[in-house]
Parts: structure tokens; C-alpha cells; sequence
């Protein structure tokens, strides 16, 4: 017994320290966020156009210098007149001339300074309130606790995330700047790494970025380039909650605020309608919304936006949108998907006589609260049979979508992959 006692003594000593080489030979790590997950700021131009003496150019009070102030999150968007010109500020409009999204007039936006690269803007939505708006912050907090030092081994890649992409043919000249920006800091984290190739984690929205990225470059790049892409919570084929969204908008939790007050800034959005159900994945046979007189598939998401009162969804939605959720290739690069299971989450909206100017009766399925199982899981059902594809599903019972970024065993599990694949890495080299 103590022969024993000493041999695994011995195990434990090597594998401690074959840990703490991998730790101090991480591979870069680059982390991209999900809608919402970053602050994003604004700047009024004389082109601007209040809507009301609430909105003028004197609000809010506190700017730089250079007129930015921020615009996600602030607090006062729970008070009704502000809540107001949030939605103006946040509005996108789609300009069927371009073929292309652009700004409100008079509305400048961007990510705050540090900007691009540094994980600041990621950690809390807003810095002054940071109890209640943390976001990425436990993730990363976790990271430098097993090594990662931000700036050196870990970035950020915070976007203007309510811009999408665009298929080819067409232009998105916000989306399209955004995946440059992240394949120019892919490259510089793994050059100031000693060219080690870079680990990409994004939470939700980011995991669609993150898969175009990889199959819009040359397999030689992904090669050169990317270690492993680990997806938190990824809607690869959109949710039923975002029909939702569209009918009677979302306050997303935040108290007091009257969804219909910013309904109009969601049907806007570009990437939410990427978020809608897609066709490929739910299919003509799964009905997702039901009135009275007719119900909806997949299929229907035109005519669903058309009787909603959101006709000009329409062309952007089949020309731009469409295509987009057909594009689940896979990148031929190591991938692990982490999601929440055992959550209720939207499956059928059932509106009564009054249609959509009521709230529906919701009836629940699967997933983690906000994304539907089908959809956390399509890539395991598209890409099982593809050899060439290596994929990893982790599951994790009673995560919600946004608490797989701060509760502890979810952070465990994240950790621990992380750890793992810089593990493997290091085993693999010598």
C-alpha cells in the first residue's frame, strides 16, 4: 500500500507539472462575443433628428471631448422618454439602393476605446454598473487564473453587433470590415505567440462570425493559423424566441423597459433576422407560430414578416438572410460546441383571437432558455458523418444561455477544455 501510495504521489507530480508547461506555453486565445455582449458607443452629428426635446443633442450630458458617449448599455434606457431615443440611435435601415445596412442619419457608432483587440468592452456592458451588467467577465477572470494574460495571450474582438454578414454578391461593409479586423488579429496574436496557432472562444451570435471566418479563408490559412474553435451556446440554426422578438420586441430583462418602445431598433437589426428559425434546420414541417386563421414554418418567415406589419424585412431577409443560414460548411478545423440543456425554452408561439397584438401562449421545449436543442445541436446532425471533421458536444444540464458565462461548473467545463487542448498541444510538440 505504500509502494502505491507513493507511485501515485509520482502521477500526480508529473501530471501537475505537464499542466503547468501547458500553462506557460498557452496557445493565444482570442474571444468573440455574442449579440449584445460588448459596450458600444455613439456620436450625434448636425444631420441628427430628435424625436422629441428628450433626444436633442444635449443628451446624455456625459460625452468625451470628441461627443461619444455610450449607447449599450446605458441605464437610463428604463426611463420611457429615453427608452425612446435608444431606439432611434440604435436603428439600422436598410437601404435597397446599396443593398446594404446603414447607421440612423446623423448617427455615428463604434467600440469604445481600447477598442478592438482588448477584452475591456467584453467584460461588463457598463463599467459604472459592473454587479449588473457583467458579461464576459467570470470567463475571463478564469482564463488569467489559469494563465492567460490579456493583451499578451488574450484578446477581444468586439464588434458592432447588430450588422451582419452578407452572402456573395452582396455587400456588408460593416460585417465584412469586422471578420477582416478578426483574421488581421488572429494573425498578430499568433506572430507575438511565437506563431503558435490561435484558440478561438465565442459566446451565441459569435460562433456564426467565427464559422464564416474560418470558411471564407484558404484551408492553408486555417491551418497556419487555428489551433481549435470552441463555440459557447451557438444558435447555428437561429431560435423561435427571436419570432418573438419581431412581434412584440424583447426588454431582454431589463426592468421597467416597454418592449414595444424598442421593437422597431430589433426588426432593424440585421442580425437578428440571421437569428430567425432556419428553413434547413426546423424544416416545412415544424410549425413555430400559430394564430387563428394560419400557422407558420420556417418557410413562412416572408409571409410571417409581411403580416406581422414588417414588409420591408422581406427582401433583405430572402436575399441576404436566407443564404446565410445555408452556410453551415464545415471549416475542417477541431471543433467543440458547449451548450445548455434541460432549460424551457420557446418552441411554439399560439397567438389568440386578437393575433399578434397580444402576447402569445408559449409552449416550451428543450435547449438553454433562448437557443432551441435543434438548433445547439446542428451541427452534430449536419457534420457527424464527415471524417475529416473533428466536433465535440459537450452538454451541460440547467445551463441557461448567458449563465454558461458565469456559473461555476459551466466555467469548469470551459476551463478545462481550454486546458486540455493546450495540453494536447504541448504533448503533440515535444
Amino acid at each position: 500500500m505504500h509502494g502505491q501510495g507513493i507511485k501515485l504521489a509520482i502521477v500526480t507530480i508529473v501530471m501537475m507539472l505537464c499542466i503547468y508547461k501547458a500553462m506557460a506555453n498557452l496557445h493565444p486565445l482570442v474571444l468573440v462575443p455574442g449579440s449584445g455582449g460588448n459596450q458600444l458607443e455613439a456620436r450625434l452629428t448636425t444631420d441628427y433628428k430628435p424625436l422629441n426635446l428628450f433626444c436633442g443633442r444635449w443628451y446624455p450630458i456625459s460625452k468625451d471631448k470628441e461627443g461619444w458617449f455610450r449607447l449599450w448599455f446605458d441605464p437610463c434606457v428604463i426611463l420611457a422618454p429615453f427608452t425612446k431615443c435608444f431606439n432611434q440611435r440604435m436603428m439600422l435601415y436598410y437601404d435597397p439602393d446599396l443593398d446594404d445596412y446603414r447607421n440612423a442619419p446623423g448617427v455615428e457608432t463604434r467600440v469604445p476605446v481600447p477598442g478592438f483587440g482588448s477584452t475591456e468592452s467584453l467584460l461588463y456592458l457598463n463599467p459604472n454598473l459592473k454587479h449588473l451588467t457583467a458579461y464576459m467577465a467570470p470567463l475571463v477572470k478564469s482564463l488569467e487564473e489559469i494563465g492567460y494574460v490579456s493583451g499578451e495571450t488574450l484578446f477581444g474582438a468586439p464588434y458592432d453587433f447588430r450588422y451582419g454578414l452578407a452572402p456573395e454578391g452582396h455587400p456588408s461593409h460593416v460585417g465584412s470590415k469586422f471578420l477582416q479586423d478578426l483574421k488581421d488579429l488572429i494573425e498578430t496574436a499568433s506572430t507575438s505567440n511565437g506563431g503558435k496557432p490561435v484558440i478561438l472562444l465565442s459566446h451565441s451570435l459569435g460562433g456564426l462570425y467565427v464559422l464564416h471566418l474560418l470558411n471564407r479563408n484558404s484551408a492553408s490559412w486555417r491551418q497556419r493559423f487555428i489551433k481549435h474553435f470552441v463555440a459557447l451556446s451557438a444558435p447555428w440554426g437561429g431560435t423561435v424566441q427571436e419570432m418573438l422578438t419581431f412581434v412584440s420586441g424583447n426588454a431582454f430583462g431589463v426592468p421597467l423597459v416597454d418592449p414595444l418602445l424598442v421593437r422597431a431598433e430589433q426588426r432593424s437589426s440585421e442580425t437578428n433576422l440571421w437569428l430567425m428559425p432556419s428553413p434547413k434546420l426546423f424544416g416545412p414541417g415544424k410549425v413555430v407560430v400559430i394564430t387563428p386563421t394560419k400557422s407558420y414554418s420556417a418557410y413562412d418567415i416572408p409571409q410571417f414578416l409581411i403580416d406581422i406589419g414588417f414588409p420591408e424585412g422581406v427582401i433583405p431577409y430572402r436575399s441576404r438572410t436566407l443564404p446565410m443560414t445555408e452556410a453551415l460548411t464545415s471549416p475542417n478545423v477541431s471543433v467543440t460546441c458547449i451548450l445548455g440543456t434541460g432549460v424551457k425554452t420557446p418552441e411554439t408561439l399560439v397567438y389568440g383571437k386578437a393575433g399578434f397584438d397580444e402576447q402569445p401562449e408559449i409552449v416550451y421545449g428543450d435547449g438553454d432558455g433562448t437557443v432551441n436543442l435543434m438548433s445547439l445541436l446542428a451541427l452534430e446532425s449536419l457534420w457527424g458523418d464527415e471524417k475529416s471533421q473533428p466536433l465535440k458536444v459537450i452538454r451541460i444540464s440547467g445551463i441557461s444561455h448567458t449563465s454558461i458565462l458565469e456559473d461555476k461548473a459551466a466555467l469548469e467545463e470551459i476551463i478545462g477544455e481550454i486546458t486540455s487542448i493546450n495540453f494536447q498541444a504541448k504533448v503533440q510538440a515535444t
